[in-house]
């Protein structure tokens, strides 16, 4: 059971964690999303952090309000302004076997700036030189950005602010350096006109990004036909006589709407170059928690551990519960085209 961070709150949410091997433990960066406790049946409530007096806050409207819109559980809509029904941080949960974990009772990482005050969600840890960079969602009224962290030993950890501003997210960072700069693939998320898909960025210090490259978009009669994005950091394989780049990311598909993952096969010295693509997903939400939950229809991934043939992926179920599944790599490459 993952306890609250405060008597007032309430956890709904333990999902899309980070992934990672620390000494001799698999690491994992969970993120908990928690809620006010309903103080009555006839209101509704948003927390919010205050980066001005450091506190976290709880806005509160009837039911009735008008112009008030909670038909997503996600979202609060009010006369046009919105907020989150729930706020997130991360939390360090440690395993000896990948399977059983002991959670830490305190926040790893919570919101602490004006540029976080709905949450911050769904990191990707990628070992880099020594260290263990984290990147991870920064919601806030200004929008969906992406910021990063930085830690030798998930207990203490430096905070580097945004590096791709609203809206962008889904980011992550290669776990080594290509062509002699870092990597990343990131998200933008247009508005009114085209559709999110999965770009490439270098950059020389892991702060500034640039050399944008489109790599992977939705598919139009495919599984992934509404929308896709990023998922666990990507890993070396080889495929044929070529080292590559295996990216699972995750996929749309627009009815009836689902969250399923796939596998991208990148160059590896050009990683914007897509030599292959699942023809299905590789995971699909088909067991009661991922069908039916907090969102339910979801099964979407922050990381993931490969053993030779093993992949082990540790994904969020229905934005509520943590899941594991062992998948092959070789049935996931035979499943490319």
């Amino acid at each position: 059971m993952v306890r609250p961070s405060r008597p007032d709150l309430e956890v709904v949410g333990v999902f899309n964690p980070g992934v990672t091997r620390h000494n001799a433990d698999v690491l994992l960066l969970l993120r908990v999303a928690e809620a006010p406790l309903r103080l009555s049946p006839g209101q509704i409530s948003a927390p919010i952090y205050n980066a001005a007096s450091g506190q976290l806050e709880v806005q509160r409207w009837a039911i009735d309000t008008e112009g008030l819109d909670a038909a997503d559980p996600r979202i609060i809509s009010v006369r046009g302004r919105t907020w989150l029904t729930s706020i997130s941080h991360l939390r360090v949960a440690r395993s000896s076997d990948g399977i059983h974990f002991d959670v830490d009772p305190a926040p790893a990482l919570a919101p602490a700036t004006e540029f976080e005050s709905y949450g911050i969600e769904d990191p990707r840890i990628t070992l880099l030189e020594g260290t263990y960079w984290i990147n991870y969602t920064a919601v806030s009224a200004y929008g969906i950005a992406t910021a990063l962290a930085s830690t030798l030993d998930f207990r203490t950890f430096e905070r580097h602010g945004i590096i791709f501003p609203p809206d962008n997210r889904d980011v992550t960072i290669f776990p080594e350096r290509i062509g002699g700069r870092y990597a990343a693939l990131h998200r933008p998320m247009p508005a009114g006109l085209g559709q999110p898909a999965i770009w490439t960025a270098t950059s020389s210090d892991l702060i500034s990004w640039g050399g944008h490259r489109l790599v992977a978009a939705a598919r139009e009669g495919a599984w992934d036909d509404a929308k896709v994005g990023g998922g666990a950091v990507p890993f070396r394989v080889r495929a044929g006589k070529e080292d590559a780049w295996l990216a699972v990311y995750h996929g749309v598909t627009s009815s009836p709407a689902e969250y399923s993952l796939g596998a991208l096969l990148l160059d590896a010295r050009q990683p914007f170059r897509v030599i292959g693509r699942s023809r299905e997903p590789i995971l699909r939400p088909e067991a009661p928690y991922e069908r039916e939950g907090f969102f339910g229809g979801v099964v979407f991934t922050c990381g993931l551990l490969a053993d030779d043939d093993r992949i082990r992926v540790y994904y969020g179920a229905a934005d509520g519960v943590t899941a594991l599944a062992d998948l092959s790599l070789d049935d996931i490459l035979s499943g490319l085209s």
